[in-house]
C-alpha cells in the first residue's frame, strides 16, 4: 500500500505531552482553547468573527499585496489575499524558521498540513472561505540554526558572521555554497530544477528574508499558499497597544509563570521561560532585549535607553524595531490574521501550551493547535526491500539495538529468548521465599541475593548468544541496518535530518504533489508514504 499510518506513540519519537495531547487526556484541557476536530471550527469561527476587525483585515491585505509585487502571484494566491477583505474568510497558519533552502524535511510537512487543513475546512463549511499561511520568523535571530541543511549524509553551510534578525541578513557569500551545491547535485532535469531554485532564491534577492519568500512560493503558489513577513511598520502598528500593555504592565511574565507551574505540576518538562519584558528591540546589525532598570528603559549591550514617555513615543513612531520574543511571537499573529488553527510540530504545541492566560489577558482569542502531519517517505524499491527482509512499519521505528535484536531473533534458528527460563526460576524462588520465612527470616536477603545473581546469569547468557548470532548473522544485519540508515539519518526521523532537495532528486515534481493527495491533518497519526 502507498499511504500506511502508525500512531504517534508507537514510533517512540514524541513525548508523553504530546501523546497526552492526542489522546485528550483531561489534564491537558485547561491549556488550550478547543481540541482540532472538524465539528469544533464552527464555534472557533464564531469566536474569531467576534473579536477580529475590518480595519485589520484592510491593513493586512494591503500590506501583503505590497509584498506580493516582488514575485510571480499565482491566480490562487492572489484569490485568497483579496478573500482576506471579507469577513468570512479565516486562516489556518504554520510558522518556520528562515532555514538555508528549507532546512529540515518537516518545512514541507507543516506547509501542505496547512493547505490540506483550509481545503477541508472549505469542503466542511462552504459559506467560508479559508487561507493556508505560511508565517515566516524572520525575525529570530539564532543563525546556527538555520545555516545549514543536510544533503546525501553531507552538511552544506552558509559561514557568515551574522547578528539582528535573521531576515534582514544580506545574501552575500551564498554564491560559494550554491557553487558546492551545485556539484553535488549531479545531472538531470531534476538536479537543474534544484539549481535554479536555489540560485534565483538566493543569488537574485538581496536578504534572507527575501529569497525565502521568493523559494517557499515557488514551491507552493500553486495552492494558494500566503506567505507573511510580518516583519513590517503597518503590521506592526497594529500591535502597538499590545507592545504598550507589556512595557507598561509587564503582565506576561506572571501570566506565564503561572502557567508554567500548573504544567510542572503534572510532571512535563517547560518549553520557554519568560521575561519581564517579552520584546526585543531590532536595528542593522542589532536584535537585543529591551529591559527597566531604575524606572529607565534599556537595550541591553547598547547605549539606547529612554524614559518612559520617551519609550511609547518611539514605540508610536517607529513600531517595527519593536519586536516580540517567543512568548508574545504568537500573540502577535493572532492579533493581525483572523486565524483559527495553528499547525506546529511537538516542540511548538508544547510552548503553546504555556500561552492561553496571557491571550486571555491581552482579550485575543486563542487558537485551535494542531501537531502537523510527520511522514516517513520511502521509494518503491525501499518498501519491496523491507518487505522481502519482513520488515513492519512499527519494526523500522523502533531505535538501533531494539531492531536487530528483535529481527535477529525473528531469524534465527536458535531461541534467544530466555524469559521462560527466567520465569521457571524466578517460580522456583518464591518456594525457597518461603522455606526461609519458615526457617529463619535471616536467610531472606541470601535468598533475594541468590536469585538476583542467577537471573543475572540467565540474561548475560542471552545477550552472549544474541551478541554470537549477530556476528552469524552479519550479512543480514547489515542489509536490515543499511536500510534503516537510508530512512532514518543519523537514527534520527528522515523529516528532521534529510532535506526536500535529496527526496525531490528521486520523484522529481511529483514530491509535493504527492504530500498534497495523501497528507490528513486531522487523522492525528505518523503517515508512512510510499512514493
Amino acid at each position: 500500500m502507498p499511504v500506511q499510518n502508525i500512531s504517534f506513540k508507537d514510533t517512540g519519537y514524541f513525548s508523553k505531552l504530546i501523546c497526552d495531547y492526542l489522546a485528550e487526556a483531561e489534564t491537558l484541557k485547561p491549556f488550550y482553547n478547543r481540541f482540532p476536530k472538524l465539528e469544533n471550527f464552527q464555534a472557533q469561527i464564531k469566536e474569531k468573527s467576534t473579536a477580529f476587525k475590518q480595519e485589520t483585515r484592510d491593513v493586512l491585505v494591503n500590506v501583503l499585496k505590497e509584498q506580493y509585487k516582488s514575485v510571480e502571484t499565482s491566480k490562487t494566491t492572489f484569490s485568497n489575499i483579496n478573500n482576506l477583505q471579507s469577513s468570512n474568510t479565516f486562516t489556518v497558519t504554520t510558522g518556520h524558521q528562515l532555514n538555508l533552502f528549507t532546512g529540515p524535511l518537516y518545512f514541507l510537512h507543516k506547509i501542505v498540513s496547512t493547505i490540506n487543513l483550509a481545503k477541508q475546512l472549505k469542503t466542511e463549511f462552504p459559506d467560508h472561505n479559508f487561507v493556508p499561511i505560511y508565517w515566516m520568523a524572520s525575525e529570530d535571530h539564532d543563525f546556527d540554526e538555520i545555516n545549514y541543511f543536510n544533503f546525501k549524509g553531507k552538511k552544506i553551510q552558509w559561514n557568515l558572521e551574522a547578528s539582528g534578525a535573521v531576515g534582514e541578513l544580506k545574501t552575500e557569500g551564498l554564491e560559494d555554497v550554491f557553487n558546492i551545491f551545485s556539484k553535488e547535485l549531479g545531472i538531470g532535469k531534476n538536479a537543474e530544477t534544484l539549481r535554479a531554485l536555489f540560485k534565483k532564491g538566493y543569488l537574485e534577492h538581496n536578504t534572507l528574508a527575501k529569497a525565502t519568500f521568493y523559494i517557499a512560493n515557488e514551491l507552493f503558489k500553486d495552492y494558494g499558499l500566503v506567505i507573511v513577513e510580518a516583519n513590517n511598520t503597518a503590521l506592526k502598528r497594529l500591535f502597538v497597544p499590545h507592545m504598550q500593555k507589556e512595557l507598561l504592565e509587564q503582565i506576561s511574565e506572571q501570566n506565564v509563570l503561572e502557567t508554567n507551574a500548573k504544567i510542572e505540576a503534572l510532571d512535563f518538562g517547560i518549553q520557554v521561560n519568560p521575561r519581564a519584558i517579552n520584546l526585543f528591540y531590532i536595528g542593522e546589525g542589532i536584535r537585543e532585549r529591551i529591559v527597566l532598570e531604575n524606572n529607565v528603559y534599556k537595550v541591553l549591550n547598547t547605549n539606547i535607553s529612554w524614559s518612559k514617555s520617551e519609550l511609547l513615543k518611539h514605540l508610536d513612531e517607529v513600531p517595527e524595531r519593536f519586536s516580540p520574543n517567543v512568548i508574545l511571537r504568537p500573540l502577535y499573529q493572532e492579533v493581525i490574521l483572523p486565524n483559527l488553527c495553528y499547525i506546529g510540530g511537538g516542540g511548538e504545541l508544547a510552548y503553546w501550551f504555556q500561552l492561553k492566560s496571557n491571550f486571555k489577558a491581552h482579550h485575543v482569542v486563542f487558537p485551535m493547535l494542531l501537531l502537523r502531519n510527520s511522514v516517513l517517505i520511502k521509494t518503491k524499491q525501499q518498501a519491496q526491500k523491507l518487505e522481502k527482509l519482513n520488515i513492519s512499519n512499527k519494526d523500522i521505528f523502533l531505535k538501533r539495538e531494539s531492531f536487530i535484536n528483535k529481527k535477529v531473533r525473528e531469524i534465527s534458528n536458535i531461541d534467544i529468548d530466555f524469559s521462560p527460563q527466567i520465569n521457571h526460576l524466578k517460580n522456583q524462588f518464591k518456594d525457597l521465599y518461603n522455606l526461609a520465612k519458615q526457617t529463619d527470616e535471616s536467610f531472606v536477603g541470601a535468598v533475594s541475593s541468590q536469585e538476583k545473581k542467577q537471573i543475572n546469569g540467565l540474561q548475560n547468557l542471552e545477550k552472549r548468544l544474541l551478541t554470537a548470532q549477530k556476528r552469524k548473522l552479519k550479512d543480514h544485519v547489515m542489509r536490515i541496518t543499511d536500510l534503516q540508515n537510508e530512512l532514518f539519518p543519523n537514527k534520527s526521523l528522515q523529516e528532521r535530518n534529510t532535506n526536500f532537495s535529496e527526496l525531490y532528486l528521486e520523484f522529481g515534481e511529483d514530491l509535493i504533489p504527492e504530500l498534497i493527495k495523501n497528507l490528513k491533518p486531522l487523522d492525528g497519526e505518523f503517515t508512512v508514504l510510499t512514493i
